[in-house]
């Protein structure tokens, strides 16, 4: 089948990848460079470890306090935009502990056939830089360590038992954290990415496998004939098509709205900055998790990312949450070096959900398009196993069988959103 891919990001490359092996003829579109949205800039970490959702319990009071500093771990700009109300009033509905404990256990069971793809994609002969070392979680406030000690129960089932370091251990592991650092989980399974060695990866193997990436082509419209789509419109012309795969992380949601049906995808910015070389001589990938700042050592380089920013789709950089993540480093490190060298800060837009979930499977029941979007911040880590639920996605589209409901499908926002038009009408009739 003739299958348009909408977005050229790890999701998208990844997905079509997987649609091109099983025998489809594919065509990639993004508007800008593959892989230069908000995969490029991420933790570059397959993280099990921290694949918790964003809406979690006593978010909204913390955020409250937060919103009084620009340079705090979550950021809101406010706004009295309807879609931004909404987005908000609906994600501070699920920051309670059930919600959470729900998405959390979704999130762990999609992320754990990551390390089998990626090792399934590099025995293709992909190739793209991975490590295995693990991952240290690192706290400077005991209650906070305890807090996350108490959901390691929800890891158990996936075969993640971290090993808890108290401070002397922590410092004989890694000596050159400072004497703020008390208690750390080390996870030995999570893995690192470098993710422009991904996407760049995938990119070339599709292209040597007959599929057509087309970069700097935007998406306009689509023909319809009822509810399928048989042709993308871009600003070059026309591509017929017998399916269509929507990856295009924070825009999803508007071309989603061209196609009749509205998905609540928001922007969270997230900041990244790397240093090379290395201004420490860390082993292990670890996140500073009261800073909420990751670090990651890649091949001669050292990255930091980190903050969550609900302020629209602006991709600028701001100065004092860039400096937010720097200065997690200068507490976290004996001697860090501030002026070490390093490149331009990066921002980019994280594609979010209310509920925390992303958005997996056909936009309708009957439709031919697949969604494939509302990651957060398990992007790199989620993309495998939604590269391979696209795929099964493509072939119930190609059969006409129905696909199976799951828990992060978009049917749970269009049930919603019946709910909402019933409501408005009734309002009308009063």
């Amino acid at each position: 089948m003739r299958i348009v891919v909408v977005g050229g990001g790890i999701v998208g490359l990844g997905s079509a990848y997987e649609l091109v092996c099983d025998g489809h003829d594919v065509t990639v579109l993004d508007a800008g460079a593959v892989g230069a949205g908000a995969s490029h800039g991420n933790a570059a970490k397959i993280t099990m470890a921290e694949a918790t959702p964003v809406p979690a319990p006593g978010m909204v009071l913390q955020g409250l306090k937060w919103m009084l500093k620009a340079d705090s771990p979550l950021f809101v700009r406010p706004s009295l935009s309807p879609t931004f109300v909404r987005f908000m009033v609906t994600m501070a509905r699920h920051c309670n502990e059930g919600d959470f404990r729900h998405a959390l256990e979704v999130h762990l069971d999609m992320a754990s056939t990551c390390a089998g793809v990626l090792d399934e994609w590099a025995d293709d002969g992909l190739s793209f830089e991975m490590h295995r070392k693990g991952v240290l979680l690192v706290f400077e406030d005991r209650e906070t360590f305890e807090h996350r000690v108490r959901l390691n129960e929800a890891f158990a089932p996936f075969g993640m038992a971290p090993e808890l370091l108290d401070a002397d251990a922590l410092h004989d592991r890694e000596p050159c954290l400072s004497e703020r650092a008390r208690h750390a989980l080390f996870f030995p399974d999570d893995r690192q990415v470098e993710p422009d060695s991904l996407t760049g990866a995938l990119a070339k193997r599709l292209e040597e496998l007959g599929a057509r990436v087309h970069e700097h082509t935007r998406v306009l419209d689509f023909e319809q004939t009822g509810s399928r789509v048989s042709a993308v419109v871009t600003d070059a012309g026309r591509v017929e098509c017998d399916q269509v795969v929507l990856a295009t992380g924070v825009w999803t949601g508007l071309l989603a709205a061209k196609l009749g049906t509205a998905l609540p995808i928001g922007p969270g910015k997230g900041y990244s900055i790397d240093y090379s070389p290395s201004p420490v001589p860390l082993r292990t990938p670890l996140t500073f998790e009261d800073a909420h700042v990751a670090v990651t050592p890649l091949n001669g380089r050292l990255r930091l990312a980190g903050t969550m920013e609900f302020a629209g789709l602006d991709t600028g950089v701001n100065a004092r949450r860039m400096a937010a993540v720097t200065r997690a480093a200068n507490r976290g490190f004996r001697d860090w070096d501030e002026d070490a060298p390093h490149a331009e800060p990066w921002a980019g837009l994280r594609p979010m959900t209310a509920d925390g979930l992303p958005i997996v499977g056909r936009l309708r029941p009957d439709s031919n398009v697949v969604v494939a979007s509302g990651h957060g911040m398990l992007g790199l880590t989620l993309a495998p196993s939604t590269a391979k639920t696209v795929r099964d996605l493509a072939r119930d589209v190609e059969s006409g069988r129905p696909s199976p409901l799951t828990p992060y499908g978009p049917e749970r926002f269009l049930r919603s959103s019946r709910r909402r038009a019933r409501r408005a009408g009734a309002r009308e009739h009063r």
